[in-house]
């Protein structure tokens, strides 16, 4: 079984898959040692840990070395974020998807999201996006590869639940393996996301949000934790160093 077939099959277990969100190599092999099944790279992580801002800042081969030498480096699958694909056209889009793609994973996040200004994709625009990327995944042998869609509808609408709905049905259409919604936090709107849309559903932990148990018992296939470790990393380092220069003194980092 490559490890597409089992990035699959993980998303169709009776347990959630708890996916560990890799910022590095080194943030990548400790989730895979500490027992995580798949990783998923987390954008934002790796943006920060070059001094950017998240939103496609970075270029877009400096981000997909950081990919590519996680993928290399662990034998679980990875699924990379890449955002709204880095590009301006469908055809850039396809093109990076398919990069992304030939260094080892076994799948990606795509968004819905704009990011030259606020405001979502055309529902149609991003149904043919998604169209092109499964055709052109197809033919390059990366048949099954998982297309994670994810929208943005709860992180900028005021009622979104039914878009969400009308965009996750349109983009399992398109040819979207699961559907991803940060922001979704209502489990009367989880319950009802997982009824109606035919594919795994991907949530995002955030406060109030945060058991696997009982995201299974609504129906959720899927959880990641996005940028909260890599956040929650960077502020240790810093309380840490900002300690050593106050003090001059190493003692705390001999404490258990």
């Amino acid at each position: 079984m490559n490890k597409i077939q089992k990035f699959n099959e993980l998303h169709t277990s009776k347990e959630v898959l708890f996916l560990g969100n890799a910022w590095d190599i080194l943030s990548a092999l400790t989730l895979e040692k500490v027992g995580f099944k798949a990783i998923g790279t987390t954008s934002w992580g790796i943006a920060n840990s070059f001094g950017y801002a998240d939103g496609e800042l970075i270029d877009f081969e400096k981000h997909l070395g950081i990919i590519k030498t996680i993928t290399e480096n662990v034998k679980i699958p990875v699924s990379a974020d890449i955002e709204a694909g880095y590009g301006d056209g469908t055809e850039q889009i396809v093109t990076n998807v398919l990069k992304t793609a030939d260094v080892g994973v076994a799948g990606i996040n795509i968004e819905d999201s704009l990011k030259k200004q606020k405001g979502l994709r055309d529902i149609l625009e991003h149904c043919n996006l998604l169209s092109k990327i499964r055709s052109a995944l197809d033919k390059n042998g990366y048949k099954n590869f998982y297309i994670n869609a994810r929208t943005d509808t709860y992180l900028q609408s005021n009622k979104p639940l039914l878009e969400t709905i009308d965009r996750a049905k349109s983009y399992v259409e398109s040819g979207a393996s699961g559907i991803f919604v940060p922001g979704l936090i209502d489990h009367d709107e989880i319950r009802k996301i997982t009824m109606i849309v035919n594919a795994p559903l991907n949530v995002l932990s955030l406060p109030g949000l945060t058991n696997c148990n009982k995201l299974r018992e609504l129906g959720v296939k899927r959880f990641s934790f996005g940028n909260a470790l890599s956040d929650h990393y960077i502020a240790f380092l810093e309380k840490n160093a900002e300690r050593l220069v106050e003090f001059k003194d190493t003692s705390h980092l001999y404490e258990d």
